[in-house]
């Protein structure tokens, strides 16, 4: 084994211990892309992929790899005067390219962003620098974070799934789950909106958290949807992930949507176990709702078995270490999540998308103009994808006047009705009373490259079961729980209310154990099996 395949937590210590430097640590990780992940994302689109390149991870746009030495020279330099080094010293991570760093390109997987340098450093990427991190580079991401598979960056080649690189590792935090489940790094930051860390986590066989709604600043996070956005860790562990939530969590004098609560001790707590806990099992997360595209009617269907039986087998495994289970707790606007997500994703994206405009950073036309009016046009015409064009029209549509109430409130609504479900199921003098509810991350393993990608309706209902949290605010994270037939992972989740996520790292801690010795977790993605 590798020092690359070890854990945050493991090569902290040995860090502490002396057993090792961060120096040897980083090369580790640099070792481990150059061999796995190929050619970084570029606009450079006129060169095939060839054979090779269908074989590599692609995680990355830019490497940062001389500012990583210096940080890791800096740790040892700490190790060696005695000097507190912080809780994840020497420890590679990457950063997913919607997060600015200064003097680094911090592109959103976008044209138009390209050649933007910030000028300062996201909260979320500088708490994990002052906590000793080492960022070895920016990956890649479905552009501006619109998408489900990570196809849609103008950075080509996109990300490919480690487990198998003719699926796609999910998005649009796949870079992120790419980068880690390829044991690039044992820690990647990312965003979640509508699942964008749970979906690709479920599909590369990592852990990913979602935050409560402000328990992360978004400070230096590009938006997308500023009411859903919430930045979160991708990780090895479920340990590992805590570490990296404590240190990238709390208040943010820069961000007044960041929570005054003070940071929990989440390592302090995560071996407690879940004995006496109420977990809960939802019907409404066995299925998947859609509408008809012919007449608009709600159409159902039951999730592929294995994957019902991955998360009933997490619950019997939970219940034989004392936790209670909860069946049929209903949760009844599930499945309305993504109608509201299409129409208030959309209206806020428009809006944040309206500065780029070629006139403070970015691209700018270099075609001839005559008025202000035209460069906008011209600019954003070029700089743009396909998809933060829909979202600008869509946005621009649901949210005019004439439409506003019928789409756009309405969809707030809605929202707030599957707040409501699971403040009801949460209640601590309810029905339910719940601790967490447990359910499946996504309706399908990794699906292949190119087979969803084009369909906007059919790539968003990817979401329908993480999706439900971000429009609630609440916690949750995935957590990798086997193999489908096809040896595809399979992701489990677990949503706790507002602010639980030490609760949930317990549950999570404790289904890592009951684990620990089954097979599938000795099983090696396809471009780690050569060595």
């Amino acid at each position: 084994m590798e020092l690359c395949d070890l854990t945050a937590l493991e090569l902290t210590k040995m860090l502490r211990k002396k057993e090792v430097s961060a120096v040897e640590i980083l090369q580790s990780s640099l070792d481990r892309i150059a061999k796995v992940d190929g050619r970084p994302g570029s606009l450079d689109h006129t060169t095939e992929l060839t054979e090779e390149d269908k074989q590599k991870v692609h995680a990355f746009i830019t490497r940062t790899d001389e500012i990583a030495l210096i940080q890791a020279q800096e740790v040892d330099r700490k190790i060696s005067a005695g000097e507190d080094p912080g809780l994840l010293a020497g420890v590679p991570f990457s950063v997913k390219d919607i997060f600015c760093v200064k003097d680094t390109c911090s592109t959103a997987a976008s044209k138009i962003l390209a050649n933007f340098k910030a000028p300062y450093t996201a909260t979320p990427v500088e708490r994990m620098l002052q906590a000793g991190a080492v960022m070895v580079g920016k990956v890649n991401l479905d552009e501006f974070t619109y998408g489900s598979s990570n196809e849609s960056s103008a950075f080509q080649p996109s990300p490919r799934n480690p487990w198998k690189t003719d699926r796609v590792p999910g998005g649009s935090s796949g870079g992120s789950a790419a980068s880690v489940g390829a044991g690039e790094v044992p820690l990647s930051l990312g965003t979640d909106t509508a699942g964008s860390i749970r979906q690709p986590a479920a599909f590369c066989g990592v852990v990913g958290v979602k935050p409560t709604y402000g328990r992360v600043s978004r400070y230096g996070l590009i938006a997308f949807a500023s009411s859903l956005d919430c930045p979160g860790p991708v990780a090895r562990t479920v340990s590992d992930a805590a570490a990296m939530l404590q240190v990238i969590g709390g208040a943010d004098p820069h961000d007044a949507t960041a929570s005054p609560l003070d940071m929990p001790d989440y390592l302090s707590t995560i071996e407690d176990g879940v004995k006496g806990m109420r977990i809960g099992l939802s019907p409404d997360y066995f299925r998947i709702t859609y509408p008809d595209p012919k007449t608009g009617d709600l159409l159902s269907q039951p999730l592929p078995a294995e994957i019902e039986n991955a998360v009933r087998s997490a619950a019997e495994k939970l219940a034989a270490m004392g936790a209670e289970i909860i069946e049929d707790v209903p949760m009844p606007n599930t499945r309305f999540g993504i109608p509201a997500y299409f129409v208030i994703s959309r209206v806020e994206a428009a809006s944040n998308l309206h500065r780029y405009d070629g006139v403070k950073y970015g691209l700018r036309t270099q075609q001839s103009f005559n008025d202000l009016n035209k460069m906008y046009r011209f600019t954003r015409n070029e700089g743009f994808g396909l998809q933060p064009k829909l979202r600008i029209l869509m946005g621009m549509y649901v949210s005019a006047a004439q439409y506003s109430e019928q789409y756009y409130r309405r969809a707030l609504r809605v929202r707030t009705l599957i707040r409501r479900d699971f403040e009801a199921v949460y209640d601590p003098r309810g029905k339910y009373r719940l601790d967490a509810l447990l359910t499946p991350t996504t309706p399908t393993t990794a699906f292949e490259m190119a087979a969803v990608y084009g369909n906007s309706v059919l790539m968003q209902y990817a979401d329908q079961l993480t999706v439900p949290a971000n429009h609630a605010g609440i916690p949750g994270i995935s957590l990798p729980a086997g193999f489908d037939a096809s040896g595809l992972p399979i992701g489990i989740q677990l949503l706790g209310a507002d602010f639980t996520e030490s609760t949930l790292f317990r549950i999570g801690r404790a289904f890592e154990k009951a684990t620990e010795t089954e097979s599938w977790r000795q099983v090696k993605p396809q471009v780690l099996q050569d060595f």
